[in-house]
């Protein structure tokens, strides 16, 4: 089933968000216009994930103070959208020239990934991770804890 998971994402500018999201390895499936002709939302898909980017004004959303605190911001408090990719080098470096903060460096973890973490150009946290090679299954949840809280 296309797009069985789907990550809406609310931008001030549409195209901008969509063509810096496919740099992501996402692809655009569709567009809606509104009657001026800018895109107010695109569908993009990379395998089973459609991401689905909204513009902060001009939906047809009603006014309620959910709608107003999301169009305040600040954008996606509190949420990391994890992607596994096959070149963790090159989206570090997309990501770094895209105008990202890294938040994290890309570092190897207990759980065999390795993983950088960024501030996207639109507010948005991102994790990106990669297979360690040749890494050997351990107990990498009791691994991560003991690297976070210490050895028990």
């Amino acid at each position: 089933m296309a797009g069985s998971f789907r990550v809406g994402l609310r931008v001030g500018d549409v195209d901008a968000a969509a063509r810096f999201y496919r740099g992501f390895g996402f692809d655009e499936v569709g567009s809606v216009p509104d009657p001026d002709g800018r895109p107010v939302m695109t569908i993009l898909q990379r395998g089973d994930v459609q991401l689905i980017v909204d513009a902060l004004v001009g939906m047809p959303f009603p006014d309620s103070e959910r709608e107003r605190r999301t169009q305040a911001g600040p954008r996606g408090l509190g949420v990391a959208i994890g992607l596994g990719v096959d070149d963790l080098a090159a989206h570090y470096e997309y990501c770094r020239g895209a105008g990202c903060t890294i938040t994290s460096e890309p570092a190897d973890e207990a759980w065999g990934d390795r993983v950088f973490e960024c501030l996207d150009p639109f507010g948005y946290q991102w994790e990106f991770s990669q297979p360690l090679k040749d890494w050997q299954p351990t107990d990498g949840l009791q691994a991560a804890r003991d690297n976070w809280f210490g050895a028990q």
